[in-house]
C-alpha cells in the first residue's frame, strides 16, 4: 500500500520515573533526512535510535524529537545563577540607558531567558535506551498509520485520473476514422497535382507517402499508453513505490506527448491535452508519495 511523505506519530510514557515524550514528524523529500531532537542526557544514544529507524523511513525530511519532562517540584531541575546574574545586570544596564524602572515582577522577565533553568546531571540506568526504543517503536506505528491514511487519500485522487486518461485514449480511437478520412482526401488532392507533374517519380513518391503514413502512425503510442497505465495501477498497491510511479508517470509523459505530436488533428489535440492536464495532477500528487 502506498504512504503518503506527510506524517505524525506520538508516544508517551513514564521511564525510569521521568514523563518521556517521543514524536515523529515528516514532510516530503527526495531523500532521507533525518533529523533528531534530544535533550542533552539522550545524546549518546543519538546513534542507536538514528540506526534503528533509518532503514525504516526510507525517504522524507524527518523530525524524531523526544522529550523528557521533569517535574518543578524535582531536584533535578536548577537554576543557572550565572546566566540569571549576567541577564539581570544587562536588563538593568538597558534600563538605565533607557531611563526606565525595572518592574517589580522582573524575576518573571529573567525566568523566560534561555538557560535560565537547567538540570542536573542524572545518570539514567541502563535499560533506558531499551525502553525509549520500545515507545519509540510505539510513536514510529502511529506515524505509519497516519502516512498509510494520507497515502489512501492520494491514490484516491490519482487512480481516477489514470483511468480518465484510458478513456480519453478510446476517445482518440473514435476520432481516427474521421482524422483517416481527412487525410486521405488530402493526400489524393496532392497526388493529383503530383502525378500531373512532367518530372513525377513513382518510386520516390512511394517511398515518401509511406514515410508519411508512418510519421503519422498513432497506433504504437496508443498501446503504449495504455500499457504504463495499466502497469501505474498495478504498481500503486505496491510498498513504497513512489519512486517507481515517478518513472511510470515519466513514460505515460512521453507517449501522450508523440502522440500529440503525431496527431495532426485539431479535436484529437485537445484530448491530448486534457490527458496531459489530468497526468500534471498525478505528478503532484507523487511529490508526496513514499
Amino acid at each position: 500500500m502506498i504512504r503518503s511523505m506527510t506524517g505524525y506519530g506520538k508516544s508517551q510514557q513514564l521511564i525510569a520515573n521521568k514523563k518521556t515524550i517521543v514524536e515523529f514528524r515528516s514532510l516530503n523529500s527526495k531523500q532521507l533526512d533525518l533529523s533528531l531532537r534530544l535533550p542533552p542526557e539522550l545524546k549518546t544514544m543519538e546513534y542507536e535510535i538514528r540506526s534503528h529507524f533509518a532503514d525504516k523511513l526510507q525517504r522524507g525530511k524527518i523530525e524524531l524529537t523526544v522529550t523528557i519532562e521533569t517535574d518543578a517540584g524535582s531536584n533535578d531541575l536548577l537554576v543557572d545563577e550565572q546566566i540569571a546574574m549576567n541577564a539581570l545586570m544587562q536588563l538593568k544596564s538597558l534600563a538605565e540607558q533607557l531611563q526606565i524602572k525595572l518592574p517589580d515582577d522582573i524575576l518573571l522577565s529573567l525566568m523566560k531567558f534561555p538557560g535560565f533553568f537547567t538540570t542536573a546531571d542524572v545518570e539514567l540506568p541502563e535499560s533506558f535506551l531499551e525502553h525509549l526504543i520500545e515507545l519509540s517503536e510505539e510513536a514510529y506505528n502511529g506515524f505509519d498509520t497516519f502516512r498509510l491514511l494520507e497515502g489512501q487519500a492520494l491514490k484516491t485522487d490519482m487512480q481516477p485520473r489514470i483511468e480518465q486518461i484510458l478513456e480519453l485514449v478510446n476517445e482518440v480511437e473514435k476520432l481516427e476514422t474521421q482524422r483517416t478520412e481527412g487525410m486521405r482526401a488530402r493526400i489524393m488532392r496532392n497526388l493529383q497535382e503530383i502525378a500531373d507533374h512532367p518530372r513525377f517519380d513513382p518510386n520516390r513518391f512511394e517511398q515518401e507517402m509511406i514515410y508519411y503514413l508512418e510519421k503519422l502512425d498513432i497506433s504504437e503510442e496508443k498501446q503504449r499508453l495504455r500499457q504504463h497505465c495499466q502497469y501505474f495501477t498495478e504498481t500503486i498497491d505496491e510498498y513504497n513505490a513512489g519512486k517507481k510511479l515517478n518513472f511510470i508517470s515519466q513514460e505515460i509523459g512521453r507517449e501522450i506527448n508523440t502522440l500529440g505530436s503525431k496527431a495532426n488533428d485539431a479535436s484529437i489535440q485537445r484530448l491530448v491535452v486534457q490527458m496531459k492536464d489530468e497526468l500534471e495532477k498525478i505528478k503532484e500528487q507523487l511529490f508526496n508519495v513514499l
